[in-house]
């Protein structure tokens, strides 16, 4: 442990050098793209582990981190005898919340199984029976699970994580509690990580309250709407997988340009009215990339943000491997 925190601080790392909560994209598409899917590592700035929020993509996501200089604490002397690649996996990772179970937001985790460590699972119930039922049962992948079907190889500890209860995350030193979302009517969930200094919201997939015929998004705002009023929420990530142009009927439980600003203003009424959210950094993930000549849909949809943000949101689109402090 105290090569760690040597390493750490001789990098530059030390509580003085950090504000809040260190944030590191591994992945940031919203499928198709199958190096390149959602994933975010976070932590405080008192810790060396970090939580996985979603794990899409993995090991590709590190090895660009590393490319970008997004983990300088990591030398070659700290990681022997592995690679860095395989340090930051192994050891650094300290936990997993996974926000639902569609593929997108598990493959790594899965594919990665095999070389990973001892690790708890954080998840809703729906996402725990997924997780062990679909993916870890003998068929689509040996079971490296404590539960389910066959011999249960127990390098990951399922649990189950109850609406509106706080967690203690493993080991890395941040707490958190779930909140759901709906995904096309389909369970999904948002996690309020927490530590000494604040908070830090992460959004799995969700729709607007309109569309899906829910007010979990608005259950949220009430909930987020104080701490960013008190100065205590640091940030969020949040999906806008589509560009305006699509129909809602073709969303599938997805959020566009206008209407995450719709829901944001409606945020507004809970975090202290006009003006409340100007600064406010929100990281725009999830974007669908199109497979078609000449369109950049992560363009347009920044574009789109800024032209309709009269609320003075801080937008952010992070690229696979970079690193924002928060």
């Amino acid at each position: 442990m105290m090569k760690k925190v040597l390493a750490l601080c001789l990098s530059g790392y030390s509580a003085l050098a950090l504000a809040g909560f260190d944030v590191v994209a591994l992945g940031v598409d919203g499928g198709v793209s199958d190096g390149n899917l959602t994933s975010y590592l976070i932590r405080n700035d008192s810790q060396p582990q970090y939580l996985a929020l979603d794990a899409g993509s993995l090991l590709p996501g590190i090895a660009k981190g590393l490319e970008k200089g997004s983990f300088p604490q990591v030398t070659l002397e700290l990681a022997a005898p592995y690679t860095q690649q395989g340090y930051i996996f192994r050891q650094l990772i300290g936990a997993y919340f996974i926000s639902h179970g569609h593929l997108d937001h598990v493959a790594g985790l899965i594919i990665g199984a095999p070389e990973d460590t001892k690790k708890n699972i954080y998840a809703q119930a729906d996402t725990i029976l997924t997780l062990r039922n679909h993916y870890f049962n003998w068929k689509a992948w040996p079971n490296f699970t404590d539960s389910g079907n066959g011999s249960r190889l127990g390098t990951y500890r399922l649990q189950t994580v109850r609406p509106q209860q706080r967690v203690t995350l493993g080991v890395t030193g941040l707490s958190g509690v779930m909140y759901p979302l709906s995904h096309d009517r389909y369970p999904s969930s948002m996690l309020l990580v927490s530590d000494r200094s604040g908070s830090f919201a992460y959004f799995g997939d969700t729709g607007a309250d309109a569309l899906e015929q829910s007010r979990n998004l608005d259950s949220a705002w009430r909930v987020l709407g104080p701490l960013i009023e008190q100065k205590k929420l640091k940030g969020m990530i949040i999906e806008t997988s589509y560009p305006n142009e699509v129909e809602d009927k073709k969303l599938y439980g997805h959020l566009t340009p206008a209407w995450l600003l719709k829901e944001l203003k409606s945020l507004t009424q809970y975090s202290g009215g006009e003006g409340s959210l100007k600064d406010f950094p929100v990281v725009i993930s999830h974007i669908k990339p199109s497979l078609k000549q000449g369109e950049d849909v992560r363009a347009t949809i920044k574009q789109q943000l800024d032209q309709g943000n009269n609320l003075g949101v801080k937008f952010l689109l992070m690229e696979q491997g970079e690193r924002q402090t928060f």
